[in-house]
């Protein structure tokens, strides 16, 4: 890519996704330090505590969406061995975003960015109907690991959610599985706070915090039906 930049003036932009496995704390970052310097680059990551301090000393622009973006920036300071902004809010609406130039004085400007709609809607059917892969499909194994049932996408995991024994439910359900994988992984946090409030009330039966995820679910992506 350093070849290519020289030669013939692009790449323009790298984009890095899921940064916190590529550059994790102990990563050695020299070979990036050489070439920070022709490229833009945009690192995404939903653990910005696990990223190398290194790399988040050339950033300079932080951007935090979703619900937890107050958080995000406090983590990035804190990461960075920067100074919280007094100025970050408590809390964002929906589609609202955090836009910090951390080597200014401007404290961080609340944002709601235009939605392509074409893009959301290829991304929600990837994540509703595609194969995410191996290492990011969910997998109901119940308590005894003895299950290895693979949901690759949404429409699977209602599929299975709706067939798989309670004991398996209850025992992901407890644990915070569904809510976390659709956070990490669909990286939808509306779901995921939806499925948040199913697992964390215990008056509820296996059958009724079934039927709450899915029809959350289903209330999401009945556009891709």
């Amino acid at each position: 890519m350093l070849d290519l930049q020289i030669r013939l003036g692009h790449p323009h932009w790298l984009i890095l996704d899921e940064a916190h496995h590529l550059f994790p704390p102990e990563w050695d970052t020299s070979i990036l330090q050489r070439i920070k310097d022709l490229f833009s680059t945009l690192f995404i990551t939903a653990h910005m505590t696990h990223v190398s301090r290194q790399i988040l000393a050339i950033v300079d622009v932080v951007i935090g969406v979703g619900t937890d973006a107050p958080s995000t920036l406090r983590d990035f300071a804190q990461t960075a061995g920067q100074n919280v902004p007094e100025t970050v809010p408590s809390a964002l609406e929906k589609g609202e975003a955090l836009v910090w130039f951390r080597r200014t004085e401007q404290a961080p400007v609340r944002i709601k960015p235009a939605q392509s709609r074409q893009e959301h809607q290829r991304h929600r059917r990837k994540y509703a109907e595609g194969d995410l892969g191996e290492d990011n499909s969910f997998y109901f194994r119940g308590p005894q690991g003895k299950l290895k049932l693979r949901a690759q996408n949404l429409a699977l995991f209602v599929q299975i959610a709706q067939g798989v024994d309670d004991e398996t439910w209850l025992f992901h359900l407890r644990k915070g599985d569904y809510s976390r994988w659709f956070r990490e992984v669909i990286k939808d946090p509306d779901l995921a706070a939806e499925a948040e409030k199913v697992e964390q009330d215990e008056k509820l039966s296996a059958s009724e915090s079934r039927a709450r995820i899915v029809e959350a679910i289903e209330q999401r992506y009945t556009l891709l039906a």
